[in-house]
């Protein structure tokens, strides 16, 4: 057909309705290719979800909505947290002792962040400061962040993070005041990265194998999520993985207690395939290759961040090692973990002193 002719379909109804099903089928593909890729919209209010009954700020979880804690969690300026999960009705997740557990489609991890008034005395009220949501969509998971506005009655969506001062009496009756950081969406994905693949990083069988109050009663929380249907595949406790709590010397030696909280705080990164891969250093609690620990390692990039101390670790000397000075740090260009904190955890620094001194 020359160029700029036109064909008149009127005398070719077929082929009009071969095209006219071509254009069709092409459009619906594009379509639905289109949409197959599309995140399904956050609600602008926490309150929308409908994961609390009463008052928000009151935190009691609706029916389906279940708290739990981790034995040695991921320090966060001191805050306090309180975490429940949502999973799709019907569902249930499969026991592996290895690794955070594998969540359904359709499951809402919710996790609060708050300040006390007074850490000594609970009933003097405290602050709400976030609520993070990891939501398991079809297409992965997706982080929502919502901070709670100044009257502590609902929480917004924020995407762009936030910078707030909070002030509070500590355990030790000292005041405190100091910045919080709301990271934004691309500082959640920096943390909950495992091979460019957004994953939780908590609630694995060896965290939640701990107690946790029930109404009136404590039970395990591994028992308890096995009872009302949740988990299946359990094997006696007797037989599951424990992480011990980093600050009570009663549930697990220096060793373990010094890595667990590594594994919590630093192996989200520094594993071989998180987003700190590339330094070589491995802080899971899986690993056993004293160099990989960091054990006499020297570092791949550190630059200022070494502080000019040759190894990460030097066995018997703490203030010789990289770890403690970047974890004593609040240099941005030294510190580490880089995101989540502006303050140091004097208590973990002072536990992980203690187990460099022990090493041989």
């Amino acid at each position: 057909m020359p160029v700029g002719a036109t064909e008149n379909y009127d005398k070719h109804p077929v082929k009009m309705m071969r095209t006219y099903l071509f254009w069709s089928l092409l459009l619906s593909t594009i379509w639905l290719t289109l949409g197959s890729w599309q995140t399904v919209p956050a609600p602008e209010k926490l309150s929308d979800y409908g994961f609390f009954t009463g008052k928000l700020a009151e935190q009691h979880p609706a029916p389906g909505v279940v708290p739990y804690a981790l034995n040695t969690p991921l320090f966060t300026d001191y805050a306090e947290k309180l975490r429940f999960v949502k999973l799709p009705a019907g569902q249930s997740v499969t026991y592996n002792d290895s690794a955070v557990l594998n969540f359904p489609v359709g499951t809402t991890l919710i996790k609060t962040f708050y300040y006390p008034n007074d850490f000594r005395d609970p009933a003097k009220g405290r602050r709400l400061m976030e609520t993070r949501l990891l939501v398991h969509q079809s297409e992965g998971w997706k982080a929502f962040d919502y901070v709670w506005n100044d009257e502590q009655t609902d929480a917004l969506l924020e995407v762009a993070g936030d910078t707030k001062t909070v002030s509070y009496v500590d355990a030790k009756g000292n005041k405190q005041q100091h910045n919080y950081t709301i990271p934004n969406l691309n500082q959640c994905k920096g943390c909950h990265n495992r091979s460019e693949v957004m994953t939780p990083i908590g609630p694995s069988a060896r965290q939640l194998n701990g107690e946790l109050a029930y109404g009136p009663t404590k039970e395990n929380q591994l028992a308890h999520w096995k009872q009302v249907g949740m988990l299946t595949g359990l094997p006696a406790l007797a037989d599951c993985p424990k992480a011990p709590v980093w600050n009570k010397p009663e549930t697990g030696s220096l060793n373990d207690r010094a890595r667990a909280w590594l594994d919590i705080n630093c192996a989200h990164c520094h594993n071989p395939k998180g987003p700190a891969m590339t330094s070589g250093l491995n802080l899971s609690l899986s690993e056993t290759d004293p160099t990989a620990l960091g054990i006499l390692k020297t570092p791949v990039a550190a630059g200022r961040g070494s502080g000019g101390h040759p190894f990460d670790i030097v066995p018997g000397k703490p203030d010789e090692s990289i770890l403690i000075y970047r974890l004593n740090s609040t240099d941005p260009g030294v510190m580490m973990p880089e995101l989540g904190r502006k303050t140091i955890h004097t208590e973990s620094v002072e536990l992980l002193r203690e187990w460099i001194k022990a090493m041989n």
